[in-house]
């Protein structure tokens, strides 16, 4: 039950990194954030359940959240982590990230094979704050994180790269929405967890594969939300993921070049600090 709550929140960080004030984390509107905020939140989603995979995921779930605004620890909607450095241009910080596993019997592919575990993300960012673009803010990230599955062990799959080019929008009437374009890059043995078949899971339409380092999947993201009251809010996200000219592409295991995850769900916020966060 302890890693399931850690790989959700993990998950929880890696969407609202990946969109700004989106995904699924709850996000407070105006300039004056609250130093703290507590509360729960609930969605449903359809996730693919890794690039190139024909089988969605779904899931529904009910957490509780913790978010923190201070000027080292930062646990908000761009931050999981501590904030090493931070200028009017540039952001470096150390924090966590992670994505839901799926179950080898409900992807026919991956039939008879150990299951993709839950993944956490641990490791350095650089934020670059570009500026003003189309009526609204322009940034890109580049996360470097090592691999570790939590449904078994912590044991460690790699290295993962993910540069990603956001644009942030707040919009009259409570809206806030963000588009983004990103690339996800692995180390050999990243690949090999969701791309490799070793022989000993050969079958007569499964050939063995020896998966490479490189490009594991394009994406192209979208999310909005809008507070509905002081402590009511409704968020919800889209990715398309590409395996198209990746590494991996003439895998067995790549039964679909893109695939799809959709989500959405509503956050509400119990508690909130007087005091005013640092930035």
């Amino acid at each position: 039950m302890r890693q399931r709550l850690f790989a959700s929140l993990c998950l929880l960080t890696a969407a609202a990194a990946a969109h700004g004030q989106s995904a699924t984390t709850p996000a407070t509107d105006g300039p004056h954030k609250p130093l703290w905020e507590i509360g729960a939140f609930g969605f449903g989603v359809s996730q693919q359940a890794y690039p190139g995979a024909d089988k969605n995921v779904n899931r529904a779930l009910v957490l509780p959240y913790f978010l923190y605004r201070g000027p080292v620890l930062r646990i908000d909607g761009d931050t999981a982590g501590v904030r090493a450095l931070k200028t009017p241009t540039v952001e470096v910080d150390v924090g966590f990230a992670g994505a839901f596993g799926s179950s080898a019997n409900r992807v026919e592919a991956r039939r008879g094979m150990p299951s993709i575990g839950t993944l956490g993300e641990v490791g350095p960012r650089v934020k670059w704050n570009i500026g003003p673009m189309a009526g609204g803010q322009l940034r890109a990230n580049f996360p470097l994180r090592a691999v570790f599955d939590l449904s078994h062990h912590f044991v460690n799959r790699g290295v993962a790269f993910e540069p990603e080019l956001v644009l942030d929008h707040r919009a009259p009437g409570g809206w806030s929405w963000s588009t983004g374009v990103g690339a996800v890059f692995g180390s050999r043995k990243l690949a090999d967890t969701f791309y490799g078949v070793a022989p000993a899971f050969v079958t007569p339409t499964r050939p063995a594969y020896q998966a490479s380092a490189g490009l594991i999947a394009l994406r192209f993201g979208a999310s909005a939300s809008r507070s509905l009251s002081p402590d009511w809010r409704f968020f919800s996200f889209a990715r398309l993921d590409s395996v198209a000219g990746a590494a991996n592409a003439d895998s067995p295991l790549v039964r679909r070049r893109t695939g799809a995850t959709i989500g959405a769900g509503l956050s509400y916020t119990w508690l909130r600090s007087d005091a005013a966060a640092a930035d």
